[in-house]
């Protein structure tokens, strides 16, 4: 059942998010706020598929911050990335810079306001990055960022990749972790997604002014607890 489930969702899926995202981005060709309600049309249409055709619930523990802050999620499954969202009301997402240079999606992410992480950190990557997380936090955005760089395992807590240090330094925001657990249900590399309940918790806030050391130590151990404890 959890099969075919996964086979419905991923059909409704791209039924859905095709014309969601091709008429949102034609739209914010002439009126640019568009791509922020698409973002979360999009998102929120995802969600429910989650909820009623995965069969999978989400509970969320904690305080969701709405304001500017650094968002610092543990990344063990797709899911996550779209789910980030529906639950933040405008968030800024911080990327792989490659991922920002591929056709349409590169535009779209660049109109939502993606900030570009960049691995080399040449000077021009940090302005380009600068400049996006600016815009950010005058609007007053979260900035979410997942400082493992990738999917992780369930069990696996492997050092955090140093962007999250980076703009952590150059925005001077608190840094606010999250962990969950939604690689039970919806594992990397597996096409079949089971029912269940993934749990997101809002960790306590990381102030500002900590050394690259101490962030790195204390967000590690945050994003990495049990989110159901």
């Amino acid at each position: 059942m959890s099969f075919l489930r996964s086979v419905l969702y991923t059909l409704l899926f791209y039924l859905g998010s095709t014309p969601i995202v091709v008429i949102g981005a034609l739209i914010s060709l002439v009126w640019a706020p568009a791509i922020q309600h698409t973002a979360r049309t999009w998102a929120d249409y995802v969600w429910w598929l989650t909820h009623n055709v995965l069969r999978i619930k989400v509970v969320i523990r904690g305080t969701v911050p709405q304001h500017a802050v650094i968002v610092a999620a543990k990344h063990q499954s797709a899911f996550e990335t779209m789910a980030t969202l529906h639950i933040w009301d405008n968030p800024a997402v911080a990327m792989k810079a490659e991922l920002m240079r591929f056709p349409v999606w590169g535009y779209l992410a660049r109109r939502h306001g993606s900030i570009p992480v960049d691995r080399e950190a040449s000077p021009k990557a940090v302005r380009e990055m600068m400049r996006a997380a600016e815009a950010a936090i005058v609007q007053g955005r979260p900035i979410i960022i997942f400082p493992e760089g990738t999917r992780i395992a369930v069990g696996e807590a492997p050092p955090l990749k140093p962007g999250v240090a980076g703009i952590y330094r150059l925005v001077k925001l608190p840094v606010v972790p999250v962990t969950l657990d939604s690689g039970r249900l919806w594992s990397a590399g597996t096409f079949t997604k089971r029912p269940g309940i993934i749990t997101f918790h809002i960790g306590t806030e990381i102030p500002v002014g900590l050394k690259r050391d101490e962030l790195l130590s204390r967000l590690h151990a945050a994003i990495n607890r049990d989110p159901t404890a």
